[in-house]
């Protein structure tokens, strides 16, 4: 509830966006190259959390290219994916090949999404028009009547009001802003949850297979160059379960999948050295109020399936500034001009939930129910597996998505 209490500074600005995630970075730094005055709040100190979304794909590698910004991007520390090999219940698979493709970047590039951000923060330093304020965290919206005007944060040095043409809400799957704002989003639901860790890689250790699945388990494993990460799927709500069954019990399970892991799961210490990632798909049937909206994980919790969910954030990011750069430099866009972003991502965004939904529904829930018959291989991938041709097919859909975006914002002349 927003009070009436003076705060104890005020700041103005043409936009403030809140969260400092992909989709806030990759608009601010759109915006901030069309010369408009905006500024960007992260909650925390830095950018530093682990297991975060760090599969960049090709659609969010375009986007690079065009801004300028690819040469000094894939200068940073990553690892390439081309092909999707997998293991059903023993069986050799493979989901998707991205060498088909005809995209001037043909491969999915693992990146630690603090790196990834921290680009955008440093590429971004020279637009005079845009400001990161760090270990500042919205805890409220400012009312007008019926308009959003900002948000009340608060910061190392106290409270500040933040005042604004128009606020955009990129906090997150638990907006803040969203929630103060009074709008909600409409829950699909996911059948299973996933545990992130990692375990330690030596030099001379490769791995192929991306995906296994055995009954009642599954794992996605990524090579890191130095470790392994590693998603262990379990059914949904069985997190406390697995922590009853002991440590050990998981992690001879994961060895048990995973062989080339027996080296280096000793880095997995305790549950500590665990963390469950709830996995959550939703969507807002609304995404504005006026003097608001809401983009990327804030507008629409996607599903860690295809690992699409950093790439869709930062279309939603680069639809906001094609649709309102312009008209945010005559100050805020109606309500109507805010849901055209709606109207745009909002097809995309649909279609990517339900194949998710698809492959939870008719892959990730059969695997996990456990029982002890042979996992049989299902049709499509078998099909896939068998007919080359058809391997660039999910892997478009994987790296570009539906109905990708190119930058047409314009950026301001150089002063």
């Amino acid at each position: 509830m927003t009070t009436d209490r003076q705060p104890n500074r005020t700041k103005k600005v043409r936009c403030c966006i809140v969260g400092g995630g992909p989709a806030g970075m990759m608009l601010g730094y759109l915006l901030g190259r069309a010369g408009i005055e905006v500024v960007v709040l992260e909650k925390h100190a830095d950018f530093f959390r682990d297991f975060r979304g760090d599969t960049v794909h090709p659609s969010t590698l375009e986007v690079m290219d065009e801004l300028g910004l690819i040469d000094g991007f894939l200068k940073l520390p990553h690892q390439r994916l081309q092909k999707m090999d997998g293991l059903f219940g023993g069986t050799p698979v493979r989901i998707a090949d991205l060498s088909r493709l005809h995209t001037k970047y043909p491969f999915i590039a693992f990146m630690p999404q603090w790196d990834f951000l921290n680009f955008l923060r440093e590429a971004g330093r020279r637009f005079t028009s845009l400001e990161v304020m760090m270990s500042t965290e919205a805890v409220d919206v400012i009312r007008r009547g019926e308009t959003i005007a900002g948000v009340r944060a608060k910061t190392p040095d106290g409270i500040v009001d933040i005042e604004a043409d128009l606020t955009i809400a990129c906090d997150g799957r638990h907006s803040t802003v969203r929630e103060r704002a009074g709008l909600g989003v409409e829950e699909i639901g996911a059948p299973m949850d996933v545990l992130w860790f990692r375990a330690g890689r030596r030099p001379d250790e490769t791995e192929n297979v991306f995906a296994r699945v055995e009954p009642g388990k599954m794992m996605i494993t990524f090579d890191r160059g130095d470790y392994w990460q590693c998603a262990y799927v379990i059914a949904k709500g069985q997190y406390q379960a697995v922590k009853a069954r002991g440590l050990q019990a998981l992690l001879d399970d994961v060895v048990r999948m995973a062989p080339m892991l027996k080296g280096g799961i000793a880095d997995v210490k305790s549950f500590d050295d665990v963390k469950l990632l709830t996995v959550a798909i939703n969507r807002m049937a609304r995404w504005t109020r006026p003097g608001l909206l809401c983009i990327g994980d804030a507008a629409h919790a996607m599903s860690p399936v295809g690992g699409v969910g950093v790439n869709l954030a930062v279309q939603d990011a680069v639809a906001t500034a094609n649709l309102l750069a312009d008209k945010l430099q005559r100050g805020c866009p109606s309500e109507n001009d805010l849901d055209a972003v709606r109207r745009r991502r909002e097809f995309p965004v649909k279609m990517t939930q339900r194949m998710q939904v698809v492959v939870q529904n008719r892959i990730i829930s059969g695997a996990l129910q456990g029982n002890d018959r042979p996992l049989q291989v299902p049709l499509i991938v078998r099909l896939i597996t068998a007919l080359p041709w058809l391997q660039g097919i999910p892997a478009r859909l994987l790296a570009l998505g539906v109905r990708p975006e190119h930058v047409h914002s314009k950026a301001a002349p150089a002063s």
